[in-house]
C-alpha cells in the first residue's frame, strides 16, 4: 500500500505549482498527478491558502498558484501550515493519567519528543521549495497534458 502524508501531497502539489508560474493549475491537474481525488487536493491547498502561501482563482483560467517565490518558501513554512507531525507520539490514554508512572513517562517522552521537533523545525527551515524543486525529475505535468501522471 502506498503511503503518503499531507505534508507529501502539499510539496509535491507546490513544486507543481513552482513549474508552471505562468499559469494556474486546476485541483483535477493536480489531484492526476498526486494520484488522489481533487477534494484531496482542495483540502490541502485550502491549509496553505489559509497560510498564504498559494492562491485560487475561479474561472475559465482559474487554479492554483503560488503567491511567493519558491525560495522564500521554507519546509518548515508547509509542515507548520499543515499542522502534521511527523514524530510518532507517546503519550498514555487520557484514563491511564491517575497512574504516577505513566504521568513521569509521558513527562520524558515528551521532553524528547520536544527537542526532536526542535531540531526537525530548524532543518526544515533550511531548506525551501525552490531546493525540492530542483532536485525534481521528471519535470511535472504541464497544466494542458491529459492522462500524465508520476509518483
Amino acid at each position: 500500500m502506498k503511503r503518503s502524508s499531507r505534508l507529501s501531497l502539499a510539496l509535491h502539489a507546490l513544486v507543481h505549482l513552482h513549474k508552471q508560474p505562468n499559469e494556474a493549475i486546476t485541483s483535477a491537474t493536480l489531484a492526476t498527478c498526486l494520484m488522489t481525488n481533487p477534494v484531496v487536493v482542495r483540502r490541502v491547498l485550502g491549509e496553505l491558502r489559509e497560510a498564504g502561501l498559494v492562491a485560487s482563482t475561479k474561472g475559465h483560467d482559474g487554479g492554483w498558484r503560488l503567491l511567493r517565490p519558491a525560495g522564500e518558501i521554507s519546509l518548515r513554512a508547509v509542515y507548520a501550515a499543515m499542522g502534521e507531525s511527523l514524530l510518532i507520539r507517546t503519550e498514555s490514554d487520557a484514563g491511564d493519567i491517575q497512574c504516577g508512572i505513566v504521568r513521569s513517562v509521558n513527562a520524558v517522552m515528551g521532553e524528547f519528543i520536544a527537542d526532536a521537533e526542535a531540531l526537525l523545525a530548524a532543518r526544515l527551515e533550511r531548506v525551501s521549495l525552490a531546493e525540492i524543486a530542483a532536485q525534481a525529475s521528471p519535470n511535472p505535468l504541464h497544466a494542458h497534458q491529459k492522462g500524465h501522471h508520476h509518483g
